[in-house]
């Protein structure tokens, strides 16, 4: 047992040391059914990834700890994804705005294979690794990465209060609510598509590119509150570790603070909770690992509130219901230094949606986004395809998936090991990049990006 328990240290320490010298959501990885001794339809809804049931919250919160398997597959830390897909686009891309080997439309790709290092060390630590490689631009990274150095249980007057640590590099992947970014709706999406230019901070502006210290605190399986820090990693770590810099490099740590609280009562949950972020950063300069302070720092502040209900019955009719609104101030005063362009500037965002499945077999989900803000000229200029003619972010979206898991349940084929969604999206734009018709400038329509998706998505 102990030499089980070396060999899964070094395991995961690997990989950690080298983010310490240095996404796509798929939480949910046979090695912890193997783990738990429990199907994956203990802890995920839709059979697997990542939307999580109150057992799967506790069990992420709980950093990864929680035991019950048994045989050498309980022991075993590893698991392997791999996601392919089919796109088509209302309107194909332009002729010099082809993604690098695909055409102009009507695309097959191999979106990624993942390898994932993940479980239990013990009674109080456990973590979870991401590595992807994808097809699309034929490069590999590390992804999602959330460890849990220390985890324990107190009683307080009766109750149950956990505290914990975690390490991660992406602000929101080590939160247990599916409203938030790392692992909110879609679940999956085109990596060919075009997308809206605008997002907020909390949406993958330091997603894989940072490193991130919180302490959190959960009572009574109710409310749960996190605080913490994150900076930026290294141009020579990012280099080597295949992520970049989105909107620039941390000056100082970037605080970040969450708080939750949940209810349950008859086989239904539900939550409501808030977020906290600002970050001064270095801006990008464009060339890839490279910030520039010579005219100073830009400011970032976001503030998010966040609801979900679960229904979960007894596994026949599930149905769900999740929301998050964020508003973000920028301060651009290195961006916009010597442009004629104000500083100061705001984004909000709405992301919505509902969902039904039918024994975790069948699924339907419909989802809203919507996104606008000030006119914005330095971060939303006029260009081709992915700019803005009247520099404004304002999209609107709306996003229907239906998928099938026929395999992925306690009763399944080589349960939990083989694992498989089918899954068929479309995803229609009213506005897009600030506009319904030649939003960029040169002629394409916002619903020219309307886009469908067939995919399939394999875990073992």
């Amino acid at each position: 047992m102990v030499r089980v328990m070396r060999s899964r240290l070094w395991i995961l320490l690997i990989p950690l040391i080298g983010l310490l010298l240095a996404v796509r959501p798929a939480e949910a990885i046979p090695a912890f059914a193997s783990q738990t001794g429990q199907p994956c339809t203990a802890c995920h809804i839709g059979a697997y990834g990542p939307q999580l049931t109150p057992l799967g919250r506790a069990f992420k919160i709980g950093g990864y700890t929680q035991g019950g398997g048994e045989g050498v597959a309980a022991s075993v830390p590893l698991s392997l994804m791999i996601q392919g897909s089919f796109t088509h686009t209302s309107s194909g891309f332009p002729t010099d705005q082809v993604p690098q080997h695909y055409g102009t439309n009507n695309n097959f790709s191999l979106d990624q294979i993942s390898g994932f290092v993940g479980g239990a060390i013990g009674q109080h630590t456990g973590g979870l690794i991401q590595f992807t490689w994808t097809d699309v631009d034929n490069t590999s990274h590390v992804d999602n990465t959330d460890l849990r150095p220390y985890t324990t249980v107190f009683d307080l007057g009766g109750k149950d209060l956990r505290i914990g640590t975690t390490l991660n590099n992406n602000p929101t992947v080590q939160d247990p609510y599916n409203t938030t970014f790392a692992w909110g709706f879609p679940y999956i999406a085109s990596a060919l598509a075009p997308t809206p230019a605008a997002n907020p901070m909390l949406s993958g502006a330091f997603s894989g590119n940072t490193i991130g210290y919180t302490v959190y605190a959960w009572y009574d399986s109710k409310l749960y509150l996190e605080g913490g820090a994150y900076n930026t990693l290294s141009p020579w770590t990012l280099a080597r570790f295949g992520n970049d810099y989105v909107i620039g490099s941390t000056v100082s740590p970037a605080p970040y603070l969450r708080a939750a609280y949940e209810w349950h009562w008859d086989k239904s949950a539900a939550h409501v909770g808030a977020l906290f972020m600002y970050a001064d950063v270095d801006p990008a300069t464009g060339v890839p690992f490279q910030t520039s302070n010579v005219n100073g720092s830009d400011r970032y502040t976001d503030y998010a509130v966040d609801a979900g209900y679960q229904f979960l019955g007894d596994g026949t009719h599930i149905a769900t219901v999740q929301g998050i609104y964020t508003h973000e101030y920028q301060n651009l005063r290195a961006t916009s230094s010597g442009t004629g362009f104000g500083s100061s500037y705001n984004l909000d965002q709405i992301r919505a949606n509902v969902s039904y499945w039918y024994r975790n077999t069948y699924g339907v989900t419909f989802g809203w986004q919507k996104t606008w803000g000030s006119a914005n000229p330095l971060l939303y200029p006029q260009a081709e395809l992915t700019g803005s003619a009247n520099n404004k972010p304002n999209s609107n979206a709306f996003i229907i998936e239906a998928d099938w898991v026929p395999f992925g349940k306690d009763t399944s084929l080589w349960a939990p090991f083989m694992n498989l969604k089918l899954g068929i999206q479309y995803t229609a734009y009213t506005q897009f990049n600030g506009g319904s018709s030649n939003y960029d400038g040169a002629g394409r329509n916002a619903s020219d990006n309307n886009t469908l998706l067939v995919f399939a998505w394999l875990i073992f």
